[in-house]
């Protein structure tokens, strides 16, 4: 079986796969749409971005695979992996240790996939060394209503001196475990909470907004607090709107049940961690053979009793 990077020539084939398509990464399919859609691929063309796909020949199916990283990011995402209806071809973990390779070419540390628990592409992930590390569900809150009176609008964009504080909130929530997979925000992206006790993230794009929250556990009156979040967002148009809570902020979901939100099925975040080649490397210091050494001594301190 031969591997290689997606070209032109393979547009039939992803006409043909167009709509048997798994996503694995839910933020990008819900905010950009259809990886294999017509936005999806002009997405190749900018040779600015760290986008990159595949195609496997040879075995009893043609498989199709897509990664993508940001720049200044230490981790890689899978973002699709083709035909859907035939992922446990024992073919397919070769098609996934060539997109890791391209994530190793990016000096990524760390390749993260998302995926719903029962699907049967788990076998070929572990197999090629992912993880679960965490645990997902996106709600819908696009219905939920947010013109309640009495509530004031307490988020606010975030600004570059809201970073430490932001940070801290991010070490006291995500287990300590989980810091090098999901490092601290870096850069002013999103909404702070006024009493700086929340931080949401927000990835958006022309289909949908998905919000992925921090909010502190010892925070009373979490509705409020999420629709007085909502609210930024009233001049949306017809975008969908998402919250995505990860399985260390499991106690807002009774909060979002009881604003009516929709949950998706339970979404398994895996990990494949990377060993980072140094290029430039140089080697350790080492005592000249003619220096000497003067050996340590101990002395017996004496107590008086």
């Amino acid at each position: 079986m031969s591997v290689r990077s997606l070209d032109f020539l393979d547009l039939p084939t992803i006409a043909r796969y167009r709509n048997d398509v798994l996503t694995l990464d839910s933020a990008r399919a819900l905010t950009r749409g259809h990886p294999l859609g017509a936005m999806g691929l002009l997405a190749y063309i900018n040779p600015a971005r760290h986008l990159y796909a595949a195609i496997s020949n040879g075995g009893e199916t043609t498989l199709l695979g897509g990664i993508i990283h940001t720049r200044g990011e230490t981790f890689a995402k899978l973002l699709y992996l083709a035909p859907s209806s035939h992922l446990n071809d024992p073919q397919l973990p070769e098609l996934i240790e060539h997109l890791t390779k391209q994530a190793g070419e990016w000096k990524a540390f760390h390749i993260l996939a998302e995926i719903d628990e029962t699907n049967q592409v788990f076998p070929a992930l572990r197999m090629s060394g992912f993880s679960v590390y965490a645990w997902q569900r996106l709600w819908d809150v696009t219905q939920v209503e947010i013109a309640r009176a009495g509530i004031p609008v307490s988020w606010r964009r975030v600004q570059s001196v809201n970073l430490p504080a932001i940070q801290s909130l991010h070490y006291h929530i995500v287990p300590q475990l989980l810091h090098p997979v999901e490092p601290a925000p870096n850069r002013a992206v999103g909404f702070v909470h006024q009493e700086m006790k929340g931080y949401a993230n927000i990835t958006s794009g022309m289909y949908g907004i998905v919000i992925t929250p921090l909010i502190h556990p010892d925070e009373d009156e979490v509705e409020e607090k999420i629709i007085s979040l909502l609210a930024n967002f009233q001049n949306r148009g017809n975008r969908k709107i998402y919250l995505n809570v990860r399985s260390y902020q499991t106690w807002l979901e009774p909060a979002l049940e009881d604003l009516g939100a929709k949950a998706s099925q339970r979404q398994a975040v895996m990990v494949k961690h990377l060993a980072r080649f140094v290029k430039d490397g140089k080697p350790a210091k080492v005592i000249p053979s003619n220096a000497g050494v003067q050996p340590s001594s101990m002395s017996r301190m004496e107590v008086d009793e």
